[in-house]
C-alpha cells in the first residue's frame, strides 16, 4: 500500500483510508449494538465506542503497515 495517495492533486497518507474504513466498521457495529439493546450491559457507551475505534484502527494499521 503506498503511504502517500493523491487526492484532488493534493498528497494525504494512506492510513486515513484505513482511518475512514474503521470509522465505517464502527458505525456497522454501532448500529448493531443499539439496535439489540446490548449497551445497556457496558458501563460507559461512548467511552465503550472510542475504544472498539482505537482497537479497530490499531489492529488495521498494524496489518497493513507492519
Amino acid at each position: 500500500m503506498p503511504r502517500e495517495i493523491a487526492l484532488a492533486d493534493a498528497l494525504v497518507p494512506g492510513i486515513l483510508l484505513v482511518y475512514a474504513g474503521c470509522l465505517l466498521v464502527l458505525w456497522v457495529i454501532d448500529t448493531i449494538v443499539g439496535r439489540y439493546g446490548l449497551y445497556r450491559y457496558v458501563w460507559h457507551p461512548s467511552l465503550f465506542r472510542v475504544a472498539v475505534f482505537f482497537v479497530l484502527f490499531g489492529a488495521a494499521g498494524l496489518i497493513l503497515y507492519p
